[in-house]
């Protein structure tokens, strides 16, 4: 009978998605069993069961693996997966461009990202505009894919020199993501403590720019 419930998160310990996913878990007081993946060996069960991307996290429920985690409701489901995929596509592919990316190339990938965040501020504001009104019983999924980005946004900006979060230009992005900060729950969940962290962006960094053909992970 105990097979009939089993969830399984395999995932990186310095993967913002992985965290993401192991935070919607956590506050929905979901049981699961977490298998911590070395990236340069990964196991077979990963391959196994995302063999397309081979990439963290991959959860899975019942041996089967699970796509997403999204509302019932169809109009929220379809809101929800649109931010989400932004977020995932488009708001990430132009925070690897930072990280990939030095002087004028950086400069230009900088101005792109605001570019996107400024859509996703505006897109907030409009569908969620009590979104800075959080608390561990209103958790939803478009709060733990943008704090899976941002919420370790000072180690981000220590390690690239330049803003990632601007209370400025994005005064509700930056508003959600300190509140949600303050959340036990979240402050567990954040990857690894500022000083480790900071030195993985550092590798994760000069890989990318020894080699800007090379996939970059964060």
């Amino acid at each position: 009978m105990a097979e009939e419930n089993r969830v399984i998160l395999h995932g990186f310990w310095g993967s913002f998605y992985s965290k993401g996913v192991e935070l919607a878990l956590r506050a929905k007081t979901i049981p699961f069993e977490y298998v911590e993946e070395d990236l340069m060996n990964k196991s077979q069960s990963l391959l196994k069961y995302n063999p397309v991307h081979k990439k963290v996290p991959v959860l899975v429920h019942n041996g089967k693996p699970v796509a997403q985690l999204v509302p019932q409701d169809p109009y929220k489901r379809a809101q929800v997966r649109f931010w989400v995929d932004f977020s995932h596509q488009q708001l990430f592919e132009a925070m690897i461009l930072i990280f990939s990316t030095e002087g004028e190339a950086q400069e230009k990938a900088g101005k792109y990202y605001f570019g996107k965040m400024k859509e996703l501020e505006e897109g907030m504001r409009r569908i969620f505009p009590d979104c800075t009104r959080v608390s561990s019983c209103n958790i939803g999924l478009i709060d733990m894919v943008l704090f899976s980005l941002l919420g370790s946004h000072k180690a981000q900006e220590e390690v690239l020199g330049l803003k990632v979060l601007d209370h400025e230009k994005n005064p509700l992005l930056f508003s959600w993501i300190i509140a949600l900060s303050e959340l036990p729950l979240m402050k567990e969940l954040i990857p690894a403590p500022h000083d480790q962290l900071v030195q993985l962006l550092h590798g994760v960094r000069n890989n990318a720019l020894k080699s800007p053909s090379a996939k970059v992970w964060l």
